[in-house]
């Protein structure tokens, strides 16, 4: 065991695509703590009655039409970019694990329920639910927004975990365990979960980018928390008051180009670890 993690360090320090993604994601994350320490704003503030003003030293990313300040609404935007990844993804690859694991092993009529439910999840129309639960709710948070997300993100991850573990239910030290008695609970957790370690990281890191994506989608088109700040809603702001058209570059291309660079660095990242569990893979 202690050979293998050796091995994995040693071609995960070697791969080019997981220490890019990697560095690019700790940049975001170092920013989004370190970020409030360089702002005395909120990110609604009304700090320059000029209005619109390009970045300066004294505002570095400049000013939106009302005179707040588009740095510090981009600092609480990552931070609301990080959890609804963090809580999104994590809600929706614990749902695909339980749902994923439960049918794979299982089987019989544990799996044709639970794959019709995956089944129904899956066509279910997310924006026109979420544009009901907007009519309903006067107030929408980004944890709430995280949760519907997750809620809504883990069919793929449940087929995905369910046929890998189809592959090892029949495995002998999965049958040497239920030979000796083990409760399938166990043996899911104890046997089959860790030799799938790798792929579940994997699984994590896809819906924690379908979750970021999902979460700027819905606040682009105004579907977003009404009680906070995220970099899906600067741009939705952004377009809505014209600052494409009056040439405010400064209000739209941080957060756009931060979203770009978090859900890209993820995928690079994913094809990189798995370049690194895949000894197929593995550049020499």
């Amino acid at each position: 065991m202690k050979l293998m993690r050796s091995e994995i360090l040693y071609f995960a320090l070697r791969n080019n695509k997981l220490r890019v993604g990697l560095t690019i994601i700790l940049f975001f994350l170092v920013l989004t703590f370190v970020g409030p320490m360089l702002t005395h704003y909120d990110p609604y503030d009304y700090v320059n009655p000029n209005g619109a003003q390009p970045p300066s030293s004294e505002y570095w990313f400049g000013t939106t039409m009302f005179g707040q300040d588009v740095f510090t609404q981009f600092i609480h935007g990552l931070k609301a970019t990080f959890l609804v990844g963090v809580v999104g993804g994590g809600l929706g690859t614990l749902i695909g694990i339980l749902v994923g694991f439960t049918a794979g092993y299982r089987g019989g009529i544990f799996d044709e329920i639970l794959n019709m439910l995956t089944n129904v999840v899956l066509v279910i129309p997310t924006l026109a639910i979420l544009l009901i639960i907007a009519a309903y709710l006067e107030v929408r948070g980004i944890l709430t927004e995280s949760i519907f997300i997750g809620c809504t993100a883990w069919p793929w991850a449940a087929r995905a975990i369910r046929a890998q573990t189809f592959s090892l239910r029949s495995r002998e030290f999965v049958d040497l365990a239920r030979l000796s008695g083990m409760k399938p609970r166990k043996i899911i957790f104890t046997e089959i979960a860790p030799n799938m370690m790798s792929y579940l990281l994997l699984v994590f890191i896809l819906q924690f980018g379908g979750a970021v994506l999902a979460a700027a989608t819905l606040d682009f088109i105004g579907l977003g928390p009404t009680n906070a700040i995220s970099l899906g809603l600067m741009m939705n702001y952004a377009v809505l008051w014209g600052a494409l058209l009056l040439g405010m570059w400064w209000w739209f291309i941080p957060p756009g180009v931060a979203i770009t660079a978090i859900v890209g660095a993820l995928y690079v990242a994913n094809v990189g670890l798995d370049e690194v569990f895949n000894p197929k893979l593995r550049e020499m």
